[in-house]
């Protein structure tokens, strides 16, 4: 039996990382399987909503303003166009629709444009979920005010480490943010990233700051670092594969009813470490063709895959056909006034 704990400790998280490799990941399988099903993934689709420019110097980032990584630059785009991908990510077989915004923070200017795209996804029936930085307690209110699912606020990586990564946003400036989210009744999504040169203490410690937070996250992203060229770790050394399976185990095991999101990388996996991942608990991905501004593996592939694999996506079910219609009708009736959209029937005319 696989219980909820907050209270590990690193000897016990080195040991589970160090044990032998079939050992650790039954004992993955025998977690996950307490809790889910262990041939349903959930799916979500990411979309960048504002592009590069950003202020923080995080060292993997391609949208750091801080380096030249040929990205090109673009302003937060138009409700519409966002309920446009939206909808088109639903009918690829998403039931999550995340959006990113390259901030430090989301300015007052930018709010009421982010709340709209919120209200709008989820009158097509999706979860919602964002990352746009930190937040302060007002900002997180709003978010949650306007039907907000999760919030994506990453880690990283332990705190000890942090400090080589990031230097213009402090750890404890991440799990502020945290607690904001948690207070306000959102759920959390939140992880590391593997890759960046960190010890394998260091991804224990990772491991130990989320599951000993007072609610473990609902979602927690697995990434291996995506070497963008112009990053300050273009050209970090290379994950061994069997290392980064060992992670997604232990977050199973020390996470067993979190969604564990097999996240960026996933471009650099061949199938076989991808099926590995599964079986060792991960059981989130991202669908489609990019993940924010780097490559991810192409949907049709992915579909192809879970088919030669035996895996569902997984359901909502908290949504019936009858609630989405009155979400839909809702938002419409609130809109027909908002300056923040126009009337494409006159625009064509």
């Amino acid at each position: 039996m696989f219980t909820i704990r907050h209270d590990w400790t690193l000897d016990e998280v080195l040991t589970l990382l160090q044990q032998p490799f079939n050992d650790l990941l039954f004992q993955a399988q025998q977690a996950h399987r307490q809790h889910f099903d262990a041939n349903r993934v959930q799916v979500s689709t990411l979309l960048s909503i504002k592009t590069g420019a950003c202020p923080e110097d995080c060292k993997y980032c391609p949208q750091s303003g801080h380096y030249n990584t040929e990205l090109e630059k673009e302003k937060l785009l138009e409700v519409q166009q966002v309920l446009h991908e939206a909808q088109q990510a639903k009918m690829q077989g998403a039931t999550r629709f995340c959006m990113g915004a390259a901030w430090k923070h989301p300015s007052k200017k930018e709010m009421p444009y982010v709340l709209e795209m919120i209200k709008g996804v989820r009158a097509l029936g999706l979860e919602t979920c964002m990352t746009l930085g930190k937040l302060d307690e007002q900002q997180t209110k709003e978010l949650a005010d306007a039907g907000l699912d999760y919030y994506n606020h990453n880690l990283d990586t332990s705190p000890e480490f942090y400090n080589q990564i990031i230097t213009t946003r402090s750890y404890a400036d991440r799990l502020q943010t945290l607690n904001y989210v948690r207070e306000s009744g959102m759920k959390i999504c939140s992880g590391g990233i593997l890759g960046m040169g960190e010890s394998l203490a260091d991804r224990a410690k990772l491991l130990i700051e989320l599951a000993n937070l007072p609610e473990h996250p609902e979602s927690v992203p697995i990434n291996m670092l995506v070497k963008v060229p112009g990053t300050p770790l273009a050209d970090a050394e290379d994950i061994d594969p069997f290392d980064f399976i060992r992670m997604l185990a232990v977050a199973r095991i020390m996470l067993p009813k979190s969604h564990v999101r097999l996240s960026a990388g996933r471009e650099q996996m061949n199938e076989q470490m991808q099926a590995l991942a599964f079986l060792a608990g991960a059981n989130s991905i991202f669908y489609g063709d990019k993940l924010l501004t780097t490559g991810n593996p192409q949907a049709e592939r992915d579909r192809d895959l879970f088919a030669r694999l035996g895996i569902q996506p997984e359901q909502r079910h908290d949504h019936s056909d009858e609630s989405h219609a009155a979400t839909i009708e809702q938002y419409v009736l609130e809109q027909r006034t908002s300056n923040l959209f126009y009337n494409a029937a006159e625009q064509r005319a």
